[in-house]
């Protein structure tokens, strides 16, 4: 008996210095993240040594709430380096070792029947305290490892300790000072560990019930209220946002985005957020404001790391581990951010914001000295396909010195690769959706000839611009003979079938070549009629009619050739199909450079019916 006490003794100070140590230095900040990861498994370490030492002997009742208050805090230690199944292990084999001391056998090693035995065990002693401590460490495992249905079948249990999360800690401490006068020392005081726990779990399980209305979004506003860190109280106010924008109510959701940057500005997902409501909105000047504070948020270190209280054992972020949590809390990269961007301004008429911004996008993409491009560039579209969008923002800025530049650097890269000829396989009646069956091969070739294809069509908006017809002439036919090399085997589909919004959604590639090839031959037709080949002029228009038959520069033109052919009938009879069709705005259903652009001369629509109106030679 003298030895058991003297072992008692030696292993209670043993814990208590191995706490106490853990305890100051867990409120110091360590000097990286790497230092901090070898203090905490240098004490769980320890605290596992000093563990399987008390359970080398037979379980007793005298050393009970030291051998439970070491598992406590190894297990604790387990679980801040996000070792839960060692964790686990240790729970269970405590509960087993436990049911030894009271004579009971479940029969079972399940962890919901094994806590409800020990539970019943110690009803009305001591040790009860110890075991809802460990049950602390049982749900904080089951949260961080999304196990919620193991939750709630122990909602019962999970109930008990929050309401007695008062109790859970130092009072037990004082029921047992008479008995021991050196208490064992907990690495974490159990009721910070059920707050924590509680808050955590309203989250995860809110992001899981999302749909689920207005049961889902009391509870996570209820939570908003409970101290815990900001971080934490941002995401209950963003989880009440997603859930009000599932209920269709989207202005009561900007609101609780609102309070989520209030509590932790850091919280770049309510940012995130915020702009898809505006897009549905169809608030473009919020939308273009929100995504410009994310990006130059983005752009400062660790913005997208929560901003959790320092100086604590178990991190929040252990638990909020869910993959639908996961969804929420993510948004893109900085660069992504700056190409939505872009792609936003030049869609909506804001041409020179987003020549800027594709600047920008270009400059930090060429940058070596860029953080985290290299992991952001799998985001993006590839480089080619940038570099057309940004040469299309140019088009339609009027500067087509700096677009002819970019449109080099894509044929320089591109045209040595070019196949002779690009063979698709027979698209059938869903000829579109039958790109999925292309060869990768077939596929990478039509990619890259669409990329100088789309190239050569904008040099040649360019030289439109310039007034350069011949050199226009030049450019545009080199964009056709690189799409005339696209051919079918065994079908008679032709490239002049046009392709509808519907189909651009099955196959964006092949639409593009439809649009590509019908806005070649319009800009050529047009260049053609400028320096008066009339005769070619129709034929180009003509065709790209076919291919693009909702083009309306090509169709206005067509008209404008037919009255210099003196073919006035056929000419006001083209014009009138014209009059209520002006020239379709960017969309995001296409490539930007494989739309019209307004870049060729633009024939008014009051001045054709004006000509009409005028009267012929008597």
């Amino acid at each position: 008996m003298i030895q058991s006490t003297s072992l008692l003794e030696s292993w209670t100070q043993e814990n208590n210095q191995l706490a106490s140590s853990c305890k100051q230095q867990d409120g110091q900040d360590a000097p990286n993240r790497e230092h901090n990861l070898f203090r905490q498994r240098r004490w769980s370490s320890d605290f596992h040594k000093l563990l399987r030492k008390i359970q080398g002997i037979p379980p007793h009742l005298d050393r009970a709430q030291l051998e439970l208050s070491v598992a406590y805090n190894t297990c604790v230690c387990f679980t801040a380096q996000s070792q839960f199944d060692e964790a686990e292990l240790l729970l269970t084999q405590s509960a087993q070792r436990l049911l030894q001391i009271a004579g009971d056998d479940p029969g079972t090693s399940d962890p919901s029947v094994l806590w409800r035995a020990a539970l019943k065990s110690v009803t009305g002693t001591a040790l009860r305290r110890y075991v809802l401590n460990l049950l602390c460490v049982q749900w904080g495992v089951w949260l961080a490892k999304s196990r919620l249905n193991a939750m709630q079948d122990f909602q019962e249990e999970m109930s008990l300790l929050e309401a007695q999360s008062g109790a859970v800690g130092n009072d037990c401490m004082a029921e047992t000072k008479e008995k021991i006068p050196n208490i064992p020392i907990l690495v974490l005081d159990p009721r910070r560990l059920v707050d924590l726990l509680k808050i955590c779990t309203t989250i995860v399980q809110g992001a899981e019930r999302l749909t689920e209305g207005w049961s889902v979004l009391s509870a996570l506003q209820a939570a908003s209220a409970s101290p815990a860190p900001r971080a934490l109280i941002a995401y209950t106010h963003l989880l009440s946002g997603s859930c009000l924008a599932h209920m269709n109510r989207p202005q009561m959701a900007l609101q609780c985005y609102r309070k989520a940057l209030e509590a932790d500005p850091r919280c770049v997902c309510a940012l995130y957020q915020s702009a898809l409501i505006y897009r549905r909105l169809e608030n473009l000047q919020a939308e273009v404001q929100a995504l410009r504070i994310l990006h130059s948020i983005l752009l400062l270190p660790s913005s997208t790391e929560p901003a959790m209280a320092a100086g604590r054992l178990l991190s929040p972020s252990l638990f909020l581990c869910s993959q639908s949590l996961s969804s929420l809390l993510s948004v893109p990269s900085a660069l992504s951010v700056l190409h939505s961007l872009a792609l936003k301004c030049v869609i909506h008429g804001r041409v020179s914001e987003g020549v800027e911004c594709y600047l920008d996008l270009l400059a930090a993409l060429q940058s070596e000295d860029q953080h985290g491009v290299h992991a952001a560039v799998s985001t993006l579209p590839k480089l080619p396909r940038l570099y057309l969008e940004a040469g299309a923002a140019l088009v339609m800025a009027q500067r087509p010195a700096d677009c002819m530049a970019l449109c080099d650097e894509v044929i320089g890269s591109t045209l040595d690769l070019l196949p002779e000829k690009v063979l698709l396989e027979d698209p059938g009646d869903g000829r579109v959706a039958g790109s999925r069956e292309m060869t990768e091969e077939a596929e990478n070739g039509l990619v890259r000839l669409l990329w100088t294809a789309a190239a050569y069509l904008l040099q040649g908006h360019c030289y439109s611009q310039l007034k350069d017809w011949k050199q226009a002439v030049t450019h545009y036919t080199r964009c056709i003979n690189l799409l005339v090399k696209v051919h079918y085997k065994d079908t008679g589909f032709s490239l002049q079938t046009p392709c509808t919004d519907k189909d651009a959604e099955q196959g964006v590639d092949l639409c593009v070549l439809q649009r590509l090839k019908g806005l070649s031959l319009a800009g050529r037709g047009i260049s053609f009629a400028q320096i008066d080949r009339l005769k070619e002029s129709l034929r180009d228009l003509h065709l790209s009619q076919q291919a693009h038959p909702e083009g309306v520069s090509a169709r206005r033109w067509y008209g404008e050739v037919l009255w210099r052919l003196d073919r006035k009938q056929e000419a006001a009879a083209c014009w009138e199909q014209t009059w209520s069709h002006p020239i379709p705005s960017v969309s995001e259903a296409l490539p930007v450079y494989a739309q019209e652009l307004q870049s060729l001369p633009v024939l008014d629509s009051a001045k054709l019916q004006q000509k009409l109106q005028e009267p012929g030679p008597t």
